[in-house]
């Protein structure tokens, strides 16, 4: 029997996740005791499918939100229960089975090493990733680490990392955005702005294809607007508090 962690726990926000949800969930759950997914309102039926596991798994628990409210929202959600809790750090990950649940144990042990960091994920990608998704998150990570002069932030974008609970819950009270897709480049960028140290691991990603019983929920128009909307926000904050960041960088070199 596993033993239940209470420091370190693995959070999934899942909206209409597809088949790939009962996979990504057994296997979380094979690697790290406990594992909380934060349904946001799907419709697809797999809330009832996680709350039968549930039911039959003590270090399984599900949260639900009744109306979608986004990524950003969900991890929010979560991380405030967990703090609420006792938990320090959360490991998220996705629902639809890209991430590397055999990657959860590695990642958990160097936060445990460095609780005072945030450990980022390094995607290592696959031929059948979309050129177009590799291409567009190059562009966000150069606005990332322009943001935070260039002091650590491997990818923006891989939502496969581990969060120290504090200092993300103090961003998260005072912003009123973070609450979509724009949840985790924007994490990253506030946490280096705070002094949150980045440790950057690689971890293979997948693509699946609708055949396969691959689900996405990016939207190309919609999101790229909501990403350049996030990064102009950022950048002029990053401006007025440029004086403040390149003494904290001269500090940590």
């Amino acid at each position: 029997m596993q033993t239940i962690d209470r420091s370190h726990l693995v959070l999934i926000p899942s909206y209409n996740p597809g088949s790939k949800i009962i996979l990504t969930v057994t296997e979380a759950r094979s690697a790290w005791n406990p594992v909380w997914v934060v349904v946001d309102g799907s419709t697809d039926g797999s809330l009832e499918i996680l709350e039968e596991m549930a039911e039959k798994d003590q270090g399984l628990k599900v949260i639900k939100l009744n109306h979608n409210q986004g990524k950003g929202a969900a991890v929010h959600e979560g991380i405030r229960l967990a703090h609420q809790s006792g938990y320090t750090h959360v490991l998220t990950m996705d629902s639809d089975g890209q991430h590397p649940s055999g990657s959860i144990g590695a990642f958990m042990a160097l936060s445990k090493a460095s609780p005072d960091s945030m450990i980022l994920g390094w995607p290592v990608f696959e031929a059948d990733a979309p050129s177009l998704r590799v291409k567009g998150r190059q562009i966000s990570n150069w606005w990332a680490n322009l943001e935070t002069l260039w002091s650590g932030i491997g990818d923006s974008l891989f939502g496969f990392r581990v969060y120290p609970i504090d200092p993300l819950m103090e961003i998260l009270n005072h912003q009123p955005f973070m609450r979509r897709f724009d949840f985790d480049p924007e994490a990253v960028v506030r946490l280096r702005w705070r002094g949150i140290r980045a440790i950057n691991e690689s971890a293979p990603v997948r693509y699946f294809t609708a055949q396969e019983g691959g689900v996405t929920h990016f939207k190309y128009g919609r999101d790229n607007l909501l990403l350049t909307f996030m990064h102009t926000r950022l950048f002029i904050e990053f401006i007025v508090r440029l004086p403040l960041l390149i003494l904290r960088r001269w500090r940590e070199s």
